[in-house]
Formats: C-alpha cells, sequence, structure tokens
C-alpha cells in the first residue's frame, strides 16, 4: 500500500462514516468487506502507509467524542449507533490516535467565508466593495454611539472588520447559529449553518428584501422551509409555540405591530421575536438560559432605527406573550406557558360566572371593614334602606359594587342612594365604588380565585387596589347645635384609604 501511494503521489484519501460502516459488520469472516476485527487490522495498515509515503495526506472524520463524562456524550449515542458503534468507534480511535494531526471545527469567523463561498457570487466590482464598507462603517457607528443599548464587544474597531467578513450576513447570525445550535445533537456546524443560511437566503430572495444586512431579526420564521430547518432538531411542541408567540399568521407579534402603528412601522415586536427564538430556543434549559436586552436589541436594530421602539416591544411582547419567560434582563422562549399567563387565562373562566366575583369582593370587603374605620357603626352593602336602622348616630353605609359611582349626573350610586334612602332622616354616609377602579378590581379577583394563582401577588392582597369614594349626598335632618360634630364622620376617615 505504501508502494501504491509512492507511484501515485500526490494523493489525497478521505474517509468518512467509517464509524456507521463498521457497526454495521458481524464476527463472521466470510462477509465481502470482512470482520469487525479486519476493519481495524486495514486501518492500521492504512495509516502507517500513508505516513510512510511522503506526498500522502489521510482524512477520517470520527465523532467529537466517545466519553461518558464529554459533553456530547449523547450526541454520540446518536452519530455512533449503539453499543457496537461505540466499540467501532474506540478502535479506530486508538488506530488512529497514535498518527493523527487533529483539526478542529470551523469557527464562527471560518463559517463566514465558508457560507460567503458557497452561497453568494465573490465580490469582484469596486462599487460592491465600497457598498459594504459603508453597511460596516454605518453599524459600527450605531454601535458606538448608543454604546449603552448594546453588548461591550460591539464597541470594538474589530467588530467592523467582522463585519466586513461576515457581510451581508450579520455576525450576531453566526454567533448564535455556532454558538447556540451547534451545542444540539444533530445539528452540523457547517452543514446545518449551510442548510439553514440556503433556505433564508433563498426565502428573502423571493420576497424581494432589501434590507442592508441579514439580521436575527430578518430570517423569516414563517416560511414554512425555514421553520422546518429551525424545528427540526427540536422536540415537535415547538411548531405550535412558533405560530402562536414567534411569527405567523395568526401569532402575537404581529398582532401586536397591527394594533399599536409605531411598533408596526418597524415590525418591532416580530423582530424582537424572531431575535429571541434564535438566541433561547436551542437551550431551554440552561443554567444561563435567555438572552439580554441589550443582545436582542443587536439582533433587531438598524441604522436609523430608535433603539427604544425595539425597547418598547420587548416589554410589551413579555407582559403578553404565554411561552416568553424573563428574569432580570434576560428573555427566552420555553415549552412551558407562564404562570403569570396561565393564571390569566384560567381567570377568563370566571367570567362565565360574574356572580362568584361579585360574591368574592363583597366577601374580602366585608373582612376588611369589621377593623377599618372611625365610624361608630358601618352597614356594607345594604339591599334596601330597610337593612340600616333608624338611629340618629352617624354611621356609614357602603354600597354594593352593582351600584358603582360614576361622574354623570345618573350614577347608579346616586340614584340607589336617593331611592332606598328619599325619607330618612338620619345622619349617613354612602361610600360607592369608582366604576374606573371597579374594572381593575373584577380581572384582579378572578386571577386570585384561581388556585395557585394567588401566588404571583406573594403576600400582596389584591383589596389593596381598592379605593372608595364618598358620595355628595347627605341625609337626614341636622342634630342640635352641641351635638353637631357627632353627625359628621371623621375628617381622619376622610383623607385616608385605610386599606380599602
Amino acid at each position: 500500500m505504501r508502494e501504491m501511494f509512492t507511484e501515485y503521489d500526490p494523493c489525497l484519501i478521505l474517509i468518512d462514516e467509517w464509524v456507521a460502516y463498521a457497526r454495521q459488520l458481524h464476527d463472521q469472516g466470510d462477509l465481502p468487506a470482512g470482520s469487525f476485527e479486519t476493519q481495524f487490522s486495514f486501518a492500521q495498515v492504512l495509516t502507517e502507509s500513508a505516513r510512510a509515503a511522503k506526498n500522502c495526506l489521510l482524512v477520517i472524520s470520527l465523532p467529537a467524542s466517545d466519553t461518558g463524562a464529554s459533553p456530547h456524550a449523547q450526541a454520540d449515542d446518536v452519530e455512533v449507533g449503539g453499543q457496537r458503534g461505540r466499540e467501532a468507534l474506540h478502535r479506530l480511535r486508538n488506530v488512529v490516535g497514535r498518527l493523527e494531526s487533529s483539526w478542529r471545527p470551523a469557527s464562527a469567523e471560518e463559517g463566514f467565508e465558508i457560507v460567503q463561498r458557497r452561497l453568494f457570487e465573490p465580490l469582484t466590482d469596486p462599487a460592491h466593495f465600497k457598498d459594504r464598507d459603508v453597511v460596516a462603517r454605518e453599524f459600527a457607528d450605531l454601535y458606538r454611539t448608543q454604546s449603552a443599548e448594546f453588548p461591550p464587544d460591539c464597541r470594538d474597531g474589530d467588530y467592523e472588520n467582522r463585519i466586513k467578513a461576515a457581510y451581508p450576513i450579520h455576525p450576531e447570525v453566526f454567533g448564535r447559529l455556532y454558538t447556540d445550535w451547534s451545542t444540539l445533537v444533530k445539528f452540523q456546524r457547517t452543514r446545518g449553518v449551510l442548510r439553514l443560511m440556503a433556505v433564508v437566503i433563498h426565502s428573502l430572495w423571493e420576497k424581494g428584501d432589501r434590507n442592508p444586512l441579514i439580521m436575527p431579526a430578518n430570517i423569516p420564521i414563517d416560511d414554512t422551509r425555514v421553520q422546518f430547518e429551525l424545528t427540526r432538531y427540536l422536540s415537535d411542541n415547538w411548531i405550535p409555540i412558533i405560530e402562536k408567540d414567534v411569527d405567523g399568521p395568526s401569532a402575537l407579534p404581529p398582532r401586536l405591530d397591527g394594533d399599536i402603528p409605531t411598533l408596526g412601522k418597524f415590525a418591532a415586536c416580530r423582530r424582537v421575536a424572531r431575535t429571541i427564538y434564535l438566541g433561547s430556543a436551542p437551550n431551554p434549559t440552561a443554567a444561563n438560559r435567555g438572552i439580554e436586552d441589550r443582545r436582542i436589541k443587536l439582533g433587531c436594530v438598524m441604522p436609523g432605527e430608535s433603539s427604544a421602539i425595539f425597547g418598547d416591544a420587548l416589554r410589551r411582547l413579555s407582559g403578553a406573550a404565554t411561552y416568553l419567560y424573563q428574569d432580570g434582563p434576560r428573555y427566552w422562549y420555553s415549552t412551558q406557558p407562564t404562570v403569570t399567563k396561565l393564571a390569566e387565562d384560567r381567570a377568563e373562566q370566571f367570567k362565565r360566572n360574574p356572580d362568584a366575583v361579585i360574591d368574592e369582593i363583597e366577601k374580602r370587603l366585608r373582612a376588611d371593614l369589621r377593623h377599618s374605620c372611625d365610624f361608630r357603626r358601618i352597614h356594607p352593602m345594604p339591599q334596601s334602606g330597610q337593612d340600616v336602622p333608624d338611629e340618629f348616630d352617624s354611621r356609614l353605609v357602603v354600597l354594593g359594587i352593582e351600584t358603582p359611582h360614576t361622574k354623570d349626573p345618573d350614577s347608579p350610586a346616586l340614584n340607589a342612594v336617593k331611592k332606598s334612602w328619599r325619607c330618612a332622616a338620619m345622619p349617613l354616609v354612602f361610600i360607592g365604588t369608582p366604576w374606573s377602579l371597579l374594572r381593575q378590581i373584577r380581572p384582579g379577583c378572578r386571577i386570585w380565585m384561581k388556585p395557585h394563582a394567588g401566588t404571583l401577588h406573594g403576600n400582596r392582597s389584591w383589596t389593596k387596589k381598592w379605593r372608595l369614594i364618598s358620595l355628595p349626598i347627605r341625609c337626614g335632618r341636622p342634630k342640635p347645635k352641641g351635638n353637631r360634630r357627632k353627625a359628621r364622620p371623621s375628617a381622619a376617615f376622610l383623607k385616608r384609604t385605610n386599606g380599602f
């Protein structure tokens, strides 16, 4: 074999999927390819002969690791294929390892060049080089002038060179693919990036995209071909999450953009959602999961756009999305709905049972009124004037929430008081619930009533948001001049809320 390599030099020998081939062999010696042991005897002769030849290069691809303690152990189980495949890998590694000169996989910077050569025509026109330099300079100036809004590594002058090297793809796209997605079991650093970017570029070309760079925010996840490439390495339950919270005709981000013109002008919510998905979907259970808000803006903001718009979109999206989590400045999508959104969705069920919500509000209000007042006596939620006895002490009447107070002359609370206590000769002060606050109390009560939802507010009772307003009505005759002070409510009570 050494003589053959010498006679036909220079020669290059490429061997791929050797482990997959060797694991299919059995121990029978009558197979055309030889036995399982024959493969490793051949490997030893081949490597030694290639080393002895002067102009011969032997390249063999093997899985990255075969040790149980390695973070790639799970990947090996998939790539190697069972116990026999692991044994074949171990034997080949021992043979090849004595003479090998290991080559590391392509880095993110090398990936720039690979993708450019495979998917784009080389730049030859001086005008194209000028366009590239202008784009890189504009982005670099943006990151330097608004340095507080972007990661620190973008402020260096070297980042402008990285933009030029990756042009027309933003370096953040390669960073996410080579840093996050390459940790997935079946995602191949070079082939996987090429497959994904080929589909992305073709989709953008079909849509006539005119953006200066292909950024994480520009990746058309709503395209079924792109979505397939971004979900084929993940579990199946990511597809409905994308359709609901990330991108698609009925997804939340496009609806928010449609409702808010300032965001819709830039498709800010959709671009933010795409960036978060690309940076968080591969590692939803990692210890330091998620992507920082500054890196989200790095994947969204272009020169001439305000980063504050995308910050607003991020806040609105995190408050409305079902599967978007937040921990300080980090955001990520997960396959489990957030507790807050789950409680809100379940609370919607109580809209079909408003009587239960009213009963709960009145129950909690009665409990607070037992120990929170300066009046001699309180009459909570009387059904009619007959529930309030004729007495001459100053008392407080708290109207039920079915008769809220409004600023209109036909306020339900005013009408109820005039109708039920028209002839009453008692010094009473009536208090009703403002309609504007009642609209906030009812949703809060629905959330509190659902099991486990109350923990969202910690030890803080939602009744602290309750506010009462005194009605401008005085019923009854004034008492004698010497006792007039007793006929008036305490000024201290009218000035404070006492926890309502």
